[in-house]
């Protein structure tokens, strides 16, 4: 699996073979059939649609094997959510970035793990915080008061 190079875009129903293979490591198209018709209700086609998909972005392999179809991710999961989650933060506003982390932490279940981690990492985020970030956006691009929005 390549790991640090540039994913491909991979939409929201390419994910969900993605966390499949991700989670078997080699798994064959009837596996990943299998799964994803009890969990998505998609029909076989559908997948087998998709999974050439991800062959042909580069973000999957396929072996053969007699006659079945071996899946390897070319792409880490790790690599591929930072890519997906730095795109996301790159669509809003530089001035709202912690806010939106923090809705985020807000909505979803974490473990003392999971908050002992986050309070690591914003420890060690004093050490390089500024007093304001800056806006990046275009005037009337944001809400924030830099940009003057609505003037």
């Amino acid at each position: 699996m390549k790991s640090g190079t540039l994913t491909p875009h991979i939409t929201d129903a390419e994910w969900e073979v993605m966390r499949v293979v991700w989670a078997n490591h080699h798994v064959t198209s009837k596996e990943v059939i299998s799964i994803l018709e009890e969990k998505m209700s998609w029909k076989a086609t559908t997948i087998k649609t998709l999974l050439g998909r991800l062959v042909e972005k580069g973000a999957l392999s396929t072996e053969q094997e007699g006659k079945k179809f071996i899946y390897t991710a070319r792409v880490a999961e790790e690599d591929t959510v930072r890519n997906y989650t730095g795109d996301i933060f790159s669509r809003i506003c530089k001035k709202e970035v912690g806010h939106v982390i923090g809705e985020i932490i807000k909505d979803k279940v974490l473990s003392f793990n999971d908050i002992r981690y986050l309070e690591e990492i914003l420890e060690k985020k004093k050490v390089s915080a500024v007093e304001a970030v800056s806006c990046q956006c275009l005037p009337r691009q944001c809400q924030c008061s830099v940009n003057h929005h609505g003037k």
